[in-house]
């Protein structure tokens, strides 16, 4: 964006595995002084095959789907967010960063997606959404959508750790804890 645009708030650098990536970020979007803990701790734990199709849920204004698009430049990065301004946003970040096999979709949960399957999805769970909507709409539904071998990568904040795994537990779901730092846990979850 620019800072002609009325949302702007300032560009964040984030390097990452010799890449130097930049986001320009709105006042109303989610972590917009530095790049989110939670998101730099999933992005730095993600160990994966090179993935074919990629989902961000919940991608904000766009790191977690960039970074992945741009490291997994054979992949189909598929971004989705319920909020039109995290979308739009999003989609200037993909062109900032020379991204080209990543589309951005506004949907509610996976709703756009509900027919399509990944080998990896992502997600920065957002911790105020309540228990069942982070049972159904962030672990659930999308574990649906993976394909054999397929890896579902989650970071919560340490408030939900109780809740990751009883899913697990209750749905016969593999759900792995992966690490932990600075009051968030990423987990893995393989179909």
């Amino acid at each position: 964006m620019s800072n002609s645009d009325v949302y702007y708030k300032k560009t964040i650098e984030y390097p990452f595995n010799g890449q130097k990536f930049s986001f320009d970020v709105a006042n109303t979007l989610f972590s917009t002084f530095e790049m989110d803990h939670g998101t730099d701790i999933l992005i730095r734990s993600i160990v994966t095959k090179s993935p074919k199709t990629i989902l961000d849920l919940g991608c904000g204004y766009g790191p977690l789907g960039v970074i992945l698009a741009k490291t997994n430049p054979k992949a189909e990065v598929t971004m989705l967010d319920s909020n039109l301004l995290a979308v739009r946003y999003s989609k200037y970040n993909l062109l900032k960063n020379n991204v080209t096999n990543a589309t951005v979709v506004g949907s509610v949960g996976i709703e756009a997606v509900k027919d399509k399957t990944f080998d990896l999805i992502v997600s920065n769970i957002p911790a105020k959404i309540g228990d069942e909507a982070i049972t159904q709409e962030f672990i659930l539904a999308p574990y649906e959508l993976l394909d054999p071998g397929g890896e579902l990568w989650v970071v919560v904040v340490s408030a939900l750790n109780r809740l990751i795994p009883k899913i697990g537990g209750e749905h016969n779901i593999k759900i792995r804890n992966v690490r932990k730092r600075r009051g968030h846990t990423v987990y893995q979850i393989t179909k």
